[in-house]
């Protein structure tokens, strides 16, 4: 967060950092606004897509920060990630339909990530973290779970959740993110190769940690899947 604030990152200033007991705790100024999750849907459709602009030219600022130099490459972390999770999805006891087609599309794609850029990710970047004020992007929050790998991996929380609560704030972050400039294959290449592996990690993940949201979290794959037609296509039906 120190260097966030360093990049002139509109984010909380980290204050203090602490120990009692046996947990931490963090103090950092307060961001005055109000979540864009709940604001969104007081904004029209320009106003959302106004904040998602500006939300999308904020993470490009955000992934100005290079990881360490003894980070191991993207590639080989991402594609070891993503083996443990297939490997759990087996034995987790349910089944997405059509699975095997969409590992079958991972596989053939896979080496899309050989060379990707290692950059600073914020890793939950959607409109729950987001803050806006006046009909305003305001800034970012809740960096805990930051990590370093290809700045467009971000983008897989727009397929998930984001377009689930604003399709033109989603359009407008892909625009903003590119300076107003159509994304090429690539990006959608990558992104649909995310998105398809978040499909297992977000099963297992769920039913690990927050196994009464699973109906809901199956309703959000079944939807991206929709989106892609179970990935025949890259570029998802909702943008445009």
């Amino acid at each position: 967060m120190e260097h966030m604030q360093r990049l002139g990152i509109r984010c909380s200033k980290p204050l203090a950092t602490g120990k009692v007991g046996d947990k931490g705790y963090m103090i950092t100024s307060y961001l005055e606004g109000e979540d864009a999750e709940h604001a969104l849907t007081h904004y029209s459709p320009e106003e959302q897509f106004k904040v998602g602009f500006e939300a999308g030219m904020e993470l490009r600022n955000m992934h100005q920060y290079e990881a360490p130099v003894e980070m191991s490459p993207w590639a080989v972390r991402k594609t070891a990630k993503h083996r443990k999770y297939l490997v759990a999805y087996a034995d987790c006891g349910m089944k997405i339909r059509n699975d095997q087609k969409i590992i079958d599309f991972i596989e053939e794609r896979i080496q899309l990530m050989d060379g990707r850029p290692n950059l600073f990710q914020h890793d939950d970047y959607h409109p729950g973290n987001l803050i806006v004020k006046d009909g305003t992007f305001a800034g970012v929050v809740d960096f805990g779970r930051h990590d370093w790998g290809d700045p467009f991996h971000e983008f897989l929380k727009v397929g998930l959740f984001s377009r689930g609560q604003s399709v033109p704030f989603s359009i407008g972050q892909i625009k903003g993110y590119f300076h107003d400039s159509e994304p090429d294959d690539i990006f959608w290449e990558l992104y649909s190769l995310y998105l398809a592996m978040c499909v297992f990690s977000s099963v297992v993940w769920t039913l690990k940690l927050m196994p009464e949201h699973m109906d809901d979290m199956l309703e959000k794959i079944y939807r991206l899947l929709e989106d892609h037609d179970h990935f025949d296509s890259i570029k998802p039906k909702w943008y445009s």
